[in-house]
């Protein structure tokens, strides 16, 4: 039985959405050192404020201009912070009641060490030297002697100089991935270039690539099959927008193929064919590089195309 695999892995999808009048006044504002919140007709202000009521669902745009001081909440203790998180150095993660406001916002506070934290304590913003338009716009939160003013909430139009009418959310996740026993032996036999799958002992159908049980039956497999290189392409898509760091040119196809032998379609680029002469039931061929561990694509193998009752129950 080979080693098992491990490997860091990076999900990463950075997000673009465009802003609403509510949102984009709010972080219009932060670029402008003011922090908005929006009037409820219960009357209650929300900080960071949203587009519909929590209560009636009914849609609110009356915005009220708090105070860039507040109250602690609640608050974790972060030792070891992470890249990309706001502070180099440990902070404090806090949910901060800014005056004037009735919920909290949540933010990071720059302080020596947890000792110097507690629920209650009176903190106010730092702002960032630059600002864009985003909650980042607020460097940090840090302590402040000050007491609350008793300054009423101010209404606020929500009009600004070139509004911030959209944003880009950088998700990303940082793994180490671990496939285990049934995908480890599936990858070292991808390294020879032979593809394998196992069988359940139930329903007998082969599972390309393993997963170690049977998704139908939810019994554990461990009988291995080697299946064909060849399959059929059952569905697929047309894919026009570039991926980041992937050098392959749009329009280009992914698809889901059947490997002869196998009872479950894996997913593979397609490749030797202009995109818009690939279909269903097209027969295909992995293509391995030189140094490759998997194949790069799948190519037509110039056989006629599979009937459609061969492959309909795999799509």
């Amino acid at each position: 039985m080979p080693e098992a695999l491990s490997a860091p892995l990076v999900v990463e999808f950075p997000f673009t959405r465009s802003l609403g009048p509510v949102q984009s006044a709010f972080l219009t504002g932060l670029r402008e050192r003011t922090v908005l919140g929006v009037r409820t007709a219960g009357g209650k202000i929300l900080v960071p404020p949203v587009e519909y009521d929590p209560v009636t669902a009914e849609e609110i745009r009356e915005l009220t201009e708090v105070a860039a001081t507040g109250t602690v909440t609640t608050w974790a203790w972060n030792p070891a912070p992470r890249r990309g998180q706001p502070l180099d150095a440990p902070f404090a993660w806090v949910l901060v009641r800014l005056d004037g406001a009735d919920t909290a916002l949540l933010h990071v506070l720059a302080a020596p060490g947890p000792e110097a934290v507690r629920t209650g304590m009176r903190v106010r913003i730092r702002w960032a030297a630059e600002r864009t338009g985003a909650i980042t716009d607020i460097a940090c939160f840090e302590p402040y002697d000050g007491e609350e003013t008793g300054q009423q909430p101010a209404p606020h139009d929500g009009r600004f100089a070139n509004p911030v009418t959209g944003i880009v959310t950088p998700t990303r996740l940082d793994y180490r991935y671990t496939p285990g026993r049934a995908q480890s032996a599936y990858l070292d036999a991808l390294s020879r270039r032979r593809i394998v799958g196992e069988r359940c002992p139930s329903c007998r159908k082969v599972y390309v690539p393993p997963r170690g049980a049977c998704p139908t039956c939810g019994v554990a497999t461990a009988e291995q099959v080697e299946v064909g290189a060849r399959g059929t392409v059952t569905t697929f898509c047309i894919v026009n927008i570039k991926a980041k760091n992937l050098d392959i040119e749009v329009p280009y196809v992914y698809a889901h193929i059947a490997l002869d032998g196998a009872d479950l379609a894996l997913h593979a680029r397609i490749g030797g064919i202009p995109y818009d002469q690939v279909r269903m039931g097209l027969r295909v061929e992995p293509v391995w590089t030189e140094d490759g561990r998997h194949p790069d694509h799948y190519r037509p193998t110039g056989e006629p195309d599979a009937d459609y009752d061969a492959y309909k129950e795999l799509l």
